[in-house]
């Protein structure tokens, strides 16, 4: 591709963005709006993660330098001693 090819196709493209803008007509189609849709929804679902992650840090205390202690649980084999 040449880089004259690359600059007029960018031109074109900043072009048909300004005249949507001024237009005020951003979607030209219903698969515009839904990949629009989709995109927001997508971004939401990541924030929302990183905030339930925010959140459990500073609520449960993952930043404590104690761990849990793990209790045993069953039968302990002692069939497997030395």
């Amino acid at each position: 591709m040449d880089r004259s090819d690359l600059q007029q196709q960018l031109e074109d493209q900043a072009l048909d963005v300004v005249s949507r803008l001024q237009s005020k007509q951003l979607f030209q189609s219903d698969w515009d709006i839904a990949s629009f849709a989709m995109f927001f929804i997508f971004i939401g679902m990541v924030l929302l993660l990183v905030l339930l992650v925010l959140v459990r840090c500073c609520c449960c205390g993952c930043w404590d330098d104690e761990k849990p202690r793990r209790r045993k649980v069953g039968i302990e084999n002692l069939g497997l001693e030395p």
